[in-house]
């Protein structure tokens, strides 16, 4: 993001917000309650800007517009899928494209949001990166996700978020300095439970051990894909930086800090990693963390010859984890007619692109 001479509201956490914003107002010779004004338009009522901000007076927002940012992004596109899966694509204010998704069930409405603009994580059975890495997002990108996706949920009848995924584009646990600030403004600014919240990772070590020293229970996602090091290679690169037992050691710190459960993600893929003999394995690495497994059928990205397992090998692999005592669920596969698994779009678009030019 080109690096704006003012501050972006949105990116402050509570305590940073109300002190500058006490410092701005005190300057300007404003009653205290000012500040309190503006905050609640940020964390109550998701004002889209600060001119949204219609309880102060016109001098008061253009002199706080002067000084700060409000960086919302603009709908590029919504697509809703015919099972009610809503997925927006964001333009950010230098015109880089991000993606989150609306998901809802009877019983909630998750959004998963994007940490990053693209991915370097480079993991074989992810569409994200197709589009190449292009840059880290700012706590205010990450969170202005939630606020627009929020009020379009309103709007549009689906009713509050409930739950908050960070399974989008990105790894977030490289992207810690602003993943960290979004959790505290999500969590302490936006009050949304911190159990309501999950944290998705392929491994990175470091990112982690740090939410582990978090007091709040943040959820833990692992994308693991495979229960073994050299498996897990062939489709994870970031494997070779920091291997699985690497992992499974800062997995079993986050597990003691109690009360934050993990979840392992499995993408199923046919011929690859869904052969039954890996059930044990898979089962002795839950267990060693208490750890809950998705079953994931594979989502078909560009220029891959794979395909996912099929729904009868699933379900031996659920069962099998069953019999091991490990909790198993099978996903199921949401929004495939508007690409809405993390990075399809662009990866469709890209390999369009690439087929006109050939």
């Amino acid at each position: 993001m080109a690096e704006s001479p003012r501050p972006d509201l949105l990116s402050l956490t509570p305590e940073a917000l109300r002190r500058v914003l006490a410092d701005h107002f005190q300057v300007r010779g404003q009653p205290a309650y000012r500040a309190g004004q503006v905050e609640k338009w940020i964390f109550e009522r998701l004002a889209p800007s600060i001119s949204a901000m219609t309880d102060l007076p016109r001098a008061e927002r253009e002199a706080l517009a002067a000084s700060f940012d409000l960086a919302e992004p603009q709908p590029a596109t919504v697509a809703t899928s015919v099972d009610g899966t809503v997925k927006h694509v964001w333009r950010l204010a230098d015109g880089e494209l991000v993606e989150s998704v609306l998901i809802p069930t009877q019983e909630r409405l998750t959004l998963c949001i994007s940490s990053q603009a693209g991915c370097a994580m480079g993991c074989t059975f992810c569409a994200t990166g197709w589009g190449g890495f292009r840059r880290q997002l700012t706590a205010g990108e990450i969170v202005a996700q939630y606020r627009a996706s929020r009020r379009w949920a309103e709007a549009n009848g689906l009713g509050p978020v409930t739950n908050i995924v960070y399974m989008g584009m990105g790894e977030p646990l490289a992207n810690r300095a602003a993943v960290h600030d979004s959790l505290t403004l999500l969590n302490r600014g936006y009050g949304v439970g911190a159990r309501r919240i999950t944290v998705s990772t392929v491994g990175h070590v470091p990112g982690i051990l740090e939410l582990a020293d978090r007091h709040e229970q943040f959820r833990l996602a692992l994308s693991l894909h495979a229960p073994t090091s050299a498996l897990r290679q062939q489709l994870i690169p970031l494997e070779k930086r920091y291997s699985l037992d690497e992992v499974m050691q800062a997995l079993e710190r986050f597990d003691e800090a109690g009360g934050k459960r993990i979840t392992f993600e499995y993408t199923m893929i046919a011929g690859v990693n869904d052969a039954l003999e890996l059930v044990e394995p898979l089962a002795e690495l839950a267990r060693r963390v208490g750890a809950w497994v998705n079953l994931i059928p594979f989502n078909p990205i560009p220029y891959k010859d794979w395909r996912a397992s099929p729904p009868a090998r699933i379900k031996a692999f659920a069962a099998g984890l069953a019999r091991r005592g490990v909790t198993a669920a099978i996903r199921a596969s949401r929004g495939r007619d508007i690409d809405a698994a993390c990075g399809q779009l662009r990866a469709h678009t890209l390999a369009e692109a690439g087929a006109k030019g050939s």
